[in-house]
């Protein structure tokens, strides 16, 4: 028998066929990303316990099976797709439990395959919050697979990426032993994070090249009963960056978010089409420190709001919490002053709708006129910012008749990284046959509404050329990546000496290289 058939046969007796998927129809949704598919893997494990996960990966140890590691699949880097048939997938979906939540010693420890979205209800259930608090796509996307990412998102402003609010993890090695890290790697509870070298920052951030994790801890900190949103909007993308820069030195922010003209234009598309004015106005009337001031705010989101993001070239939108609502106006006068002179205040509907629907469906899976859409960003120092918005300026400039030819079209989205990182996000659209991964991702109804677009192999292959052009721009522009995956350059770009040690982590943990080849280009 093959290494796959002597695997495949094992695991079923492991997990049943109900948790071992075999057939093509069944296997394409989970082999699939957001932005494309690759090789199909000849099976996905979907185990439901940890003892389970571990008896999956020592299988595949015996059999030399080489494997990848899905959580909510909403990535787009290939992190986790295969790039032979020979591969196994494992999902972690199954493994969904709140292990535990411990207010007296304020953590929280979750199966990698919790969503952030079951985890902020659960928490928020009792009065708490974790610091980070999901990316956007939270409704499915997994603690374990953010960690693996290092996510950005909600919660950033003030607490920084995923890897910042991780306390331990426990990691199931390539050989299905047991690794835990920070104060539980002495036995002990997993109540801090540095007892040592830090053992818990080598696992974030790694694309789950290093081990699967199993468990991931988190601390617990207590919900801010008061918020409010403000946004701003500006004439070019020098002022926008400049009150982005001042604004995080400050850390005076939950979250926060910036857009170009064109993103804001396919976001009033969106809620267009999804029919969801209302949902959009109970999210608001819920999400504000009063009635009267949801109230307020509804009536201000109408047409004002339209006219001034049709007006704005670039627009920034922020979300304060405090104790009390005179914190939060305290913090909305500061923001005020850092802005003054560069950009306007405009109607905060766009962040009164993301904080009272934090989770919403992944209708932005696919462009507002249903396009095919992939991401990519940059995280880079402040210094850089501005060349590299001129670079890419001139970039576009030069591919301008080739977009126009195939219906290519691009927007930016952007977001500070501490006080001392801005990160930079290119979305990419271009009209092509939706996937799989949609069709599984996107509510049928919303689906059934969009436009619908043939197979067009020219501009997605000019697509996925214009990334690679881009991410060398990128490079070029001294810029780092953080879902690194396949898609971005890591091992290539270490100095010689920093690379010889992520190697040699790499073959202490995965001697073999089964986990994820060729993940951080390994």
């Amino acid at each position: 028998m093959s290494t796959s058939a002597t695997c495949a046969e094992r695991l079923s007796a492991l997990l049943g066929d109900d948790y071992l998927l075999r057939g093509a129809d069944d296997i394409q949704g989970y082999a699939t990303d957001v932005y494309r598919r690759l090789a199909l893997p000849f099976a996905v494990a979907r185990p439901g316990s940890i003892e389970e996960l571990q008896a999956v990966i020592k299988t595949a140890a015996e059999t030399g099976t080489p494997f990848t590691i899905r959580g909510g699949g909403a990535s787009y880097t290939d992190g986790y797709l295969s790039i032979d048939s020979g591969h196994l997938l494992i999902d972690l979906s199954r493994l969904d439990r709140i292990v535990t939540i411990d207010e007296l010693n304020g953590f929280v420890t979750v199966e990698a395959g919790v969503t952030w979205a079951a985890l902020s209800d659960a928490l928020s259930a009792r009065g708490f919050r974790t610091p980070f608090l999901g990316p956007f796509s939270g409704l499915v996307a997994t603690v374990g697979g953010s960690v693996s990412q290092n996510s950005i998102s909600h919660g950033s402003g003030a607490y920084g990426i995923s890897a910042e609010s991780v306390l331990a993890i426990d990691i199931i090695t390539a050989q299905g032993d047991l690794l835990s890290t920070g104060s539980s790697a002495a036995g002990g509870l997993p109540f801090a994070r540095h007892f040592g070298p830090d053992l818990t920052g080598l696992f974030t951030g790694d694309g789950g090249a290093f081990g699967v994790k199993a468990r991931i801890t988190l601390p617990l900190i207590r919900l801010r009963p008061a918020h409010r949103p403000i946004s701003f909007a500006f004439p070019d993308f020098a002022s926008m960056h400049e009150s982005m820069r001042r604004i995080a030195h400050e850390r005076i922010e939950d979250s926060h978010f910036a857009l170009d003209a064109a993103l804001s234009q396919g976001q009033i598309a969106r809620q267009d089409r999804a029919g969801a004015s209302l949902t959009m106005a109970m999210s608001i009337i819920k999400s504000s420190p009063s009635l009267l001031a949801g109230v307020r705010q509804v009536i201000g989101a109408g047409l004002s709001a339209r006219r001034q993001i049709q007006r704005a070239a670039f627009m920034t939108h922020y979300i304060v919490e405090g104790f009390d609502d005179a914190e939060t106006k305290a913090r909305l006068h500061r923001l005020r002053q850092l802005v003054r002179g560069l950009g306007r205040e405009i109607v905060a509907t766009v962040p009164a709708v993301v904080r009272g629907m934090p989770f919403a469906p992944l209708y932005n899976t696919l462009g507002p006129a249903g396009e095919r859409w992939v991401p990519l960003h940059g995280i880079m120092p402040h210094s850089a910012a501005p060349a590299f918005h001129d670079a890419l300026d001139a970039f576009y400039a030069e591919r301008r008749a080739d977009f126009e030819r195939l219906g290519v079209w691009t927007g930016g989205m952007f977001s500070t990284v501490g006080s001392s990182g801005f990160l930079y996000e290119i979305a990419i659209y271009w009209p092509d046959v939706s996937t799989a991964y949609h069709a599984s991702a996107i509510p049928a109804d919303y689906l059934a509404a969009l436009p619908r677009y043939p197979d067009n192999p020219e501009a997605r292959d000019y697509v996925h050329t214009l990334k690679a052009d881009l991410i060398a721009l990128y490079v070029k522009h001294g810029a780092i990546n953080f879902q690194l995956g396949r898609a971005y350059p890591y091992a290539s770009r270490l100095e010689q000496t920093p690379l010889d040690l992520v190697r040699a982590i790499k073959a202490q943990l995965d001697p073999t290289g089964a986990i994820a080849p060729g993940a951080l280009g390994l």
